[in-house]
């Protein structure tokens, strides 16, 4: 039987997560130092639902016409094809690169055109043609499941820690505290590297189920913020009123000021997210000069991280043996089902689909 040259993919108008659908194209094939990609698994993230919505439009150099566009930037595959003078070969299990052209160093603006989900075509899809430095090889001893989930969510998360120091010297002072906020894929991902590294964590939740997961996988402390709204003076208690060192602040308008109120003298607040939405109401705005002056604070906003940053995560993977955790694993026909799942909030970890 003679091979398909169809190539099976979602794609979105980014009129809406409900309006996704199926669509085919030809199998592409790789040029000079680019290879082909047959994708395994591809896990999700809140961006490829804001993609789909046609609301990823806060990064000015991001082209905002809302053109039909393959979603997803996180996959794990294997390369079947390599170009002339591709550096990876086939055979070799690989992650993509959220910005393709972020090599090392801090992110430019130029980066983000080389986005993969938008303005790039994604990730949804049988096949995929990349640049050979786009890519990295994936840890043996994870699956393609638990690999797929490291691109954005592990990178951001790893950053978020880890940005101010040296490459290769991860954070490992056991009295540095680190706050995550929810229990997302960046947030348990965060979790699982800091307790590796032997750093105290805090987690919050409107959820007891998931606070309890999260002591499972290694949470020193935990806070419901429904019961305890003002959940910066539980973070304060729980650090002895010094203050947490690091949070990773995902929640936006309605948490920023809290996060303020919880972080340590010199402490970092890594920007992540926006759930609770982009825009303050009257009540949420906020003198951040201040607050940043009154503890010392450095407020740092994270896209992610460059290719160097991410092969050294890799390390601390191998090292620790951390497998990520999945949620739940959609079929390739249930990816619009993964999509609506993953908007409703309910996951605690990753949700992932499989291609083939």
């Amino acid at each position: 039987m003679a091979q398909s040259t169809q190539n099976k993919q979602w794609l979105t108008n980014q009129d809406g997560v409900g309006s996704i659908h199926r669509g085919e194209s030809t199998i592409p094939q790789p040029g000079e130092k680019e290879v082909l990609v047959k994708i395994h698994t591809v896990s999700l993230n809140y961006r490829d639902t804001e993609v789909c919505d046609g609301g990823y439009n806060h990064h000015k150099s991001v082209d905002a016409e809302k053109k039909a566009i393959v979603p997803g930037s996180d996959m794990c595959g294997t390369v079947v094809k390599a170009g002339p003078g591709a550096a990876l070969k086939e055979g070799q299990r690989v992650l993509s690169i959220f910005l393709q052209t972020h090599q090392t160093g801090q992110v430019q603006e130029s980066d983000m055109a080389s986005g993969v989900g938008l303005p790039l075509e994604g990730v949804l899809q049988e096949y995929r043609v990349f640049p050979d430095n786009a890519l990295v090889t994936v840890p043996d001893y994870m699956s393609d499941e638990e690999a797929a989930t490291l691109p954005i969510a592990g990178v951001t998360a790893f950053m978020a820690m880890n940005w101010m120091q040296p490459i290769g010297k991860p954070i490992t002072n056991p009295e540095t505290t680190v706050l995550f906020q929810g229990t997302g894929g960046v947030s348990i991902m965060g979790l699982q590297m800091a307790k590796a590294c032997g750093l105290k964590a805090i987690v919050t939740s409107s959820s007891d189920e998931k606070l309890e997961k999260a002591r499972q996988l290694g949470a020193d402390y935990t806070i419901n913020y429904k019961k305890f709204p003002n959940w910066s003076e539980k973070a304060m208690e729980f650090t002895k009123g010094k203050g947490v060192d690091i949070i990773l602040e995902c929640g936006g308008a309605q948490t920023v000021r809290q996060s303020f109120d919880s972080i340590a003298f010199g402490g970092l607040i890594s920007s992540i997210g926006y759930l609770s939405g982009k825009q303050d109401t009257e009540s949420d705005a906020l003198n951040i000069n201040v607050l940043a002056l009154r503890r010392n604070v450095t407020l740092k906003g994270h896209l992610n991280g460059p290719k160097d940053r991410f092969e050294e995560m890799l390390q601390l993977y191998a090292q620790e043996q951390i497998h990520p955790v999945v949620d739940k694993v959609f079929s390739f026909d249930g990816t619009k089902d993964a999509m609506q799942y993953l908007a409703k909030g309910g996951h605690f970890g990753k949700v992932v689909i499989k291609i083939a």
